[in-house]
C-alpha cells in the first residue's frame, strides 16, 4: 500500500525528536567530512572519507550491520539486490565500494556532487551511443577503487524476493576484464524488509524521513556469496542469471 505524502505528519513527538536529532547529526557529519575529503584527495588514490561518511550515515540512521561470507578485497564487481537507500551506506561500510548509478541522479547537483566524491559511475540506460564510453568508465572505476557495485534489478524491490535482473546493465563485463571477480551480494533486512523497502508510490523523501523517525534499529545482514566462475561468466546474461539464482538460494535458505 502506498504511503501518503502526509505520512511525516503522523509521527509521534518522539518520532519527530529522533528525526531531528538524526538529521542534525548527518549534517554535522557532512560538514566534518567535506574538508577532510579535499585534504585527503591529493595524497590518496581512493579517498577513504566517502566510505567513512556513508558508514556514519548508516549508523546515525539506526542501521545495525552483520556480514556473512568472504568478500573480495580487490578487483571486485559486486551485484547486489536493491531494497532501500540504506543499501548504499551498508555496502560502502562493508566494502568501500563505489557504485554504478543511472544518469538521472546526475541531474540533481547536490546529489551528483556527493556521488562523484565516492567515484560513482553514471550510466545512460537508453543511450546506446555511449555504451563504449560507459564500459571504459566502469572498468577504470574498478581498477581505481578496488570494488564497484551495481544493482541489476534496476530499481528497488520489497526485500522479500528479487525482481528480474537487467543483463544490459552488465555490458561492461562482456568480455570480463582480466583480474576482475564477480560476486553476488544479498542484502537481507529480515522480517521487517517490506516495511523498510522503498517501493510503490512512496516518494523517496518520505521513505528517508520515515526510516529516520523509527524507534527500532534496522537490522541488515550483508551476505557475500561465492564468486561466480566457469560457465557462469560466459556472458552478461549468464552472469545475471547465476547471480540471481545465488541470491534467491540464500534468500530462501
Amino acid at each position: 500500500m502506498a504511503i501518503a505524502l502526509s505520512q511525516p505528519r503522523r509521527f509521534s513527538i518522539f518520532g519527530w525528536i529522533r528525526l531531528t536529532m538524526r538529521l542534525t547529526a548527518m549534517l554535522v557529519l557532512l560538514l566534518a567530512c567535506v574538508p577532510l575529503f579535499y585534504l585527503a584527495r591529493p595524497i590518496t588514490r581512493h579517498n577513504p572519507v566517502p566510505r567513512l561518511f556513508l558508514a556514519g550515515i548508516g549508523t546515525i540512521a539506526g542501521m545495525r550491520l552483520r556480514t556473512r561470507g568472504e568478500k573480495v578485497h580487490r578487483g571486485a564487481f559486486l551485484l547486489a539486490n536493491h531494497v532501500s537507500w540504506l543499501d548504499i551506506p551498508a555496502i560502502a561500510a562493508t566494502t568501500g565500494s563505489a557504485f554504478v548509478g543511472h544518469d538521472g541522479l546526475a541531474s540533481m547537483p547536490l546529489l551528483k556532487w556527493l556521488c562523484k566524491m565516492n567515484d560513482t559511475v553514471f550510466v545512460a540506460r537508453h543511450d546506446r551511443k555511449s555504451v563504449a564510453t560507459q564500459i571504459a568508465a566502469v572498468r577504470t572505476a574498478i581498477r581505481d577503487t578496488g570494488a564497484l557495485t551495481i544493482f541489476p534489478e534496476g530499481t528497488t524491490s520489497d526485500g522479500t524476493g528479487l525482481l528480474p535482473f537487467k543483463s544490459s546493465l552488465l555490458s561492461a563485463l562482456e568480455p570480463l576484464p582480466d583480474g576482475i571477480a564477480v560476486q553476488p551480494v544479498l542484502l537481507h533486512f529480515g522480517a521487517e524488509a517490506a516495511d523498510i523497502a522503498w517501493v510503490g508510490d512512496e516518494p523517496g523523501l518520505d521513505n528517508f524521513l520515515r526510516l529516520l523517525a523509527r524507534r527500532r534499529p534496522i537490522e541488515l545482514t550483508v551476505h557475500f556469496l561465492p564468486i561466480l566462475n566457469g560457465p557462469e561468466l560466459a556472458n552478461r546474461k549468464a552472469i545475471a542469471q547465476a547471480a540471481r539464482e545465488a541470491m534467491l538460494g540464500r534468500l530462501g535458505g
